[in-house]
């Protein structure tokens, strides 16, 4: 039978699980983000030896899953981080590495990947003359970037990069599957003490809508305030 109360009961303590997932969501997404334009801006000035490297990470990324690439970063940290300390002659600690380290490891690379896509596709959206005409003025190539080439194509950037922050919303939800107890590990706890597993994840895939719908409202509020100013927006 299905147990509506048993649904509602069960709300407020999956709820206390959301500030994990949100804060795996936002400070992957933000270095993701770093990383991604940094790569972007390599592939974009066609750097030897660099640009070919980072499409060949791009390609692993796009071509494995996200729950692979989870568990590499899992059992790959710990194999690196004990190399470089008992290279230094130190001893290496198993739990000297918070979870949540391998959480953000994995999901910044995963996202800086597909974000650098992005934000290369928006660098080439803007006009090349533009990048001259900075040069004509004598502008570096940094003040250009920083003062006309980035803040347009972060407007171009904008819309797909909030795909990927609801994307990654989402993809937190294997971070269970490395005893990181986010929304979905909540779930099931919860679910395993009454077998009640159809009601939980109903319960647990609204929480997940209402978070990426308010995420959505808000990536649209910031797209209409950098709009506001571009020409035929005011009247």
């Amino acid at each position: 039978m299905f147990e509506l109360n048993f649904m509602i009961s069960s709300v407020p303590e999956i709820i206390q699980y959301i500030p994990v997932t949100v804060l795996m969501a936002i400070v992957s997404c933000v270095i993701g983000a770093v990383l991604g334009m940094v790569l972007a801006l390599v592939r974009f000035f066609k750097v030897r030896f660099l640009s070919q490297l980072i499409s060949a990470y791009i390609s692993f990324i796009r071509g494995t899953p996200m729950l692979v690439q989870l568990y590499l970063v899992y059992y790959g940290l710990p194999l690196v981080a004990r190399g470089i300390v008992e290279g230094l002659g130190g001893e290496y600690d198993a739990n000297a590495i918070p979870k949540l380290v391998y959480a953000f490891t994995a999901f910044s690379l995963n996202s800086a990947a597909y974000m650098s896509e992005t934000f290369r596709s928006a660098l080439g959206a803007v006009d090349k003359g533009q990048l001259e005409a900075c040069y004509s003025i004598h502008m570096t190539t940094f003040q250009a970037l920083r003062r006309v080439i980035l803040p347009q194509a972060f407007v171009i950037a904008l819309p797909p990069l909030g795909n990927s922050l609801l994307s990654l919303v989402k993809d937190t939800s294997l971070a269970f599957s490395i005893s990181i107890i986010d929304l979905m590990a909540g779930a099931k706890i919860v679910a395993s003490r009454s077998f009640r597993f159809f009601e939980i994840y109903i319960v647990v895939s609204l929480i997940y809508w209402v978070i990426c719908f308010i995420l959505e409202r808000l990536i649209a509020l910031v797209e209409r305030k950098i709009k506001r100013y571009e020409k035929g927006s005011l009247k």
